[in-house]
């Protein structure tokens, strides 16, 4: 079994956009430009997918054999478009969606997200004694604004020296219901401790512990800066002033709770000092072996439309579809349908039937 550091993370020539050559902060594109120049044209999805095939080669292996999350996905379909011959047995797991550009994908991730917050929100009113969200998704949409609104004005105190602003809030929010139902009992008792306790701790190192331990999170000391250079080596997307402003205007709009935070995305890769390769993934790899694609219903990250994009995209005969009826960012290994039908597909090449729905937290 093989892991790695892709382009610009970690100990794979780190991207640095600091003040200095040796910061680990995010001083801005000119930054960037400045440090890591040489690196950052050369830091995107497809460049690491031709450092896949070379690993792939050097370790004499006829085929690879891939399992991808999150990201990971979109480096495996790239591989998979890029080497179709090459392909043996590919999971792509919570998917992103190739078929939208980066503001879309902004706009969909807001509403996921949201959707997610209300139904934490109903199950709280529902089975939290003394829930900090109310009696339901609306009350909790007017508690947190209100909540937002305090922060804005005076940050809580959050450990490490950290304070918790409101788009820090909606962001640990946000890294709880990652967990799925898991994360909706500590997510209860960390908003309870900062609404009466002004206690923004519980919610900061809950969300620091969930961030070490996801799969797709990159190494703390670049992971800004590296998911914003290949993003935006990725990306061709650099709009004007007037579709910024109609972006950030709807990703408001389509979110109560984590629009506001989320808005500022679309100013991502407004200043990049290099183009990007293109506005959407080319993810088709007509004549590869079958990939398993497992999308969850309620992930609110990736949302679930993209997992069947993704499928489809892959070419009829390539992408299969597993659906998992849950919450949170990735199923494998806890729903044990997804884990038996994903390690019997890495153990025999043998996909499970088209249409498959896996039950969960959602059934």
């Amino acid at each position: 079994m093989v892991s790695f550091d892709p382009r610009g993370v970690g100990a794979t020539i780190p991207a640095r956009c600091g003040k200095t050559a040796a910061g680990t902060g995010y001083a801005g594109p000119d930054a960037c430009a400045k440090h890591s120049g040489a690196l950052l044209p050369y830091i995107g999805t497809s460049h690491t997918a031709r450092d896949l095939d070379l690993m792939r080669y050097l370790l004499g292996d006829e085929r690879l054999h891939y399992f991808g999350v999150s990201y990971g996905t979109a480096l495996g379909a790239v591989y998979a478009h890029l080497y179709p011959t090459h392909v043996g047995r590919l999971v792509l797991e919570a998917p992103v969606d190739p078929t939208e550009d980066l503001n879309e994908e902004q706009l969909s991730q807001v509403k996921a997200v949201q959707a997610a917050f209300d139904r934490f929100a109903a199950h709280c009113a529902a089975r939290i004694r003394h829930c900090p969200t109310g009696d339901g998704p609306e009350e909790a949409a007017r508690r947190m604004a209100r909540l937002a609104d305090r922060l804005d004005k005076k940050p809580a105190p959050a450990g490490r020296g950290r304070n918790l602003d409101a788009d820090g809030l909606a962001l640990t929010v946000s890294d709880h219901l990652v967990l799925g139902t898991d994360g909706w009992s500590p997510l209860a008792k960390a908003l309870t401790a900062l609404i009466d306790y002004n206690d923004g701790r519980p919610l900061s190192e809950g969300a620091d512990s969930i961030g070490s331990a996801d799969r797709a999170a990159t190494p703390r000391d670049n992971s800004r800066i590296a998911q914003t250079a290949i993003t935006c080596a990725d990306s061709s997307l650099r709009p004007g002033f007037e579709r910024l402003d109609r972006d950030e205007a709807r990703i408001k709009a389509a979110s109560p709770v984590f629009g506001a935070a989320w808005s500022t995305g679309v100013y991502l890769c407004y200043d990049w000092p290099f183009d990007g390769e293109r506005a959407t993934l080319q993810v088709n790899a007509d004549g590869a072996a079958p990939i398993l694609v497992v999308g969850g219903t309620g992930d609110p990250t990736t949302p679930y439309p993209g997992a069947r994009h993704m499928a489809h995209a892959l070419g009829d005969g390539v992408g299969v579809l597993l659906t998992a009826e849950e919450e949170g960012h990735g199923t494998y290994p806890q729903n044990r349908c997804v884990k038996g039908a994903v390690d019997q597909y890495l153990r025999t090449g043998r996909t499970p039937a088209p249409g498959t729905v896996c039950r969960g937290s959602m059934s």
